[in-house]
C-alpha cells in the first residue's frame, strides 16, 4: 500500500491522494512513520525469557513473575503471560499414569494417621514416600523419594532395577541418615508391598518413627509425593530419552539436587525453593540455649 501511495504521489498532491483514500492527511504521515520506525527490542522481554530459561523451559507465568520479583523487577503477571505467548514460551507437558506400588492382601496395614494434614509446623515433623517408574531403552528403573512436608525438600531417594523392599528402604535410610529427625517423626506411604514389609517396619522402629498409609486406592491421601513425580516427569523425565539405568540415576540427581531442591519455586512455600524455605526458617527461628551453666 506504501508502495502505491508513494507512485501516486509522484503524479498528484498528497492532499488528492488522501481524497482518493478516503483518508486524512495525519493519517498518512503516521502510516509512513510506522513503516519506517525500527521495532525496538524489549528490555523486560528478555528477562522474561531469561527467567523462563533458567527455569529449564518449566516454569508458567507464575514462577516466572516470582524469579522476576527475586531479582527486584515488578511486573504483573498478565504482562508476563503476554511476553511469554509473543516469545512462544511454553512449558513442555505430557500426562500419563502407571500403577507400580502393589497391596500385599495378606499384609498388615496402618491407619492413616497423617489425615492430609500437609502443612506441619516444623521440619521432620512429617514426611511422605512414595516409589515411581522411569523408562529407559534398556528397560524400567524404579525411583523411590521422601519428602519433607514441611519444606517440601527431597530428602532421600534411591533408584534401582527392581522395585522391592530394599529400594524403598535405601530412600528411607539415606533420609534419616542426613536429617537425624528426632523420634515421633510420622511417615507417610501407601499400602504398596514395599511399605508393608517386615524390613520397612523394622527400620521405623528402629529410628523411633511412626507410620501412616493411605486408604486403599485413594491417591490424593499422598498428594504430595504424587505431585512431586508429576513434576519430576513433566520437567524432565519425559523430556529425556534415557540409555540405561545409569543415565537415568544420574539425571534425575541432578533434577532432585541442582534443580527442584534448590532452585525450582514452589507455590506452597511463597515461591521460594525447598532449600530457599529451609534457610528462611532456620534464620527467623530464635536457637533455645539451656538454663543450665
Amino acid at each position: 500500500m506504501h508502495r502505491c501511495i508513494t507512485t501516486l504521489t509522484e503524479k498528484a498532491s498528497v492532499q488528492r491522494v488522501c481524497d482518493l483514500l478516503e483518508a486524512s492527511r495525519s493519517g498518512y504521515y503516521a502510516a509512513q512513520t510506522r513503516g519506517r520506525r525500527l521495532r525496538r527490542p524489549c528490555a523486560l522481554g528478555q528477562r522474561v525469557k531469561e527467567a523462563f530459561e533458567q527455569s529449564e523451559w518449566t516454569y508458567g507465568s507464575r514462577r516466572v513473575q516470582a524469579a522476576l520479583r527475586s531479582d527486584g523487577v515488578e511486573v504483573g503477571r498478565y504482562r508476563v503471560r503476554r511476553l511469554m505467548r509473543e516469545q512462544g514460551l511454553r512449558p513442555v507437558w505430557k500426562r500419563a499414569f502407571v500403577v507400580t506400588t502393589q497391596r500385599d492382601e495378606a499384609a498388615p496395614v496402618v491407619a492413616n494417621h497423617l489425615d492430609r494434614q500437609f502443612q506441619p509446623s516444623c521440619p521432620n515433623a512429617a514426611w511422605v514416600t512414595d516409589i515411581t517408574y522411569i523408562r529407559t531403552r534398556t528397560g524400567w528403573t524404579y525411583l523411590a523419594a521422601v519428602l519433607d512436608l514441611f519444606h517440601r525438600k527431597v530428602v532421600g531417594w534411591s533408584m534401582a532395577r527392581r522395585m522391592d523392599a530394599e529400594l524403598a528402604c535405601s530412600a528411607l535410610r539415606m533420609a534419616l541418615q542426613s536429617r537425624q529427625p528426632e523420634p515421633g517423626l510420622l511417615v507417610h506411604s501407601d499400602q504398596g508391598c514395599q511399605y508393608t514389609s517386615d524390613a520397612w517396619r523394622r527400620l521405623l522402629v528402629q529410628h523411633g518413627a511412626r507410620a501412616s498409609m493411605s486408604r486403599r486406592g485413594n491417591c490424593w491421601d499422598n498428594a504430595v509425593a504424587e505431585r512431586f513425580f508429576l513434576n519430576l516427569k513433566m520437567e524432565r523425565v519425559w523430556r529425556r530419552d534415557y540409555a540405561n539405568h545409569g543415565e537415568a540415576t544420574r539425571d534425575i540427581t541432578d533434577y532432585i539436587v541442582g534443580f527442584y531442591n534448590e532452585r525450582r519455586r514452589h507455590s506452597t512455600l511463597g515461591y521460594l525453593s525447598p532449600n530457599a524455605y529451609e534457610r528462611k526458617w532456620t534464620a527467623e527461628t530464635p536457637i533455645e540455649v539451656s538454663e543450665i551453666t
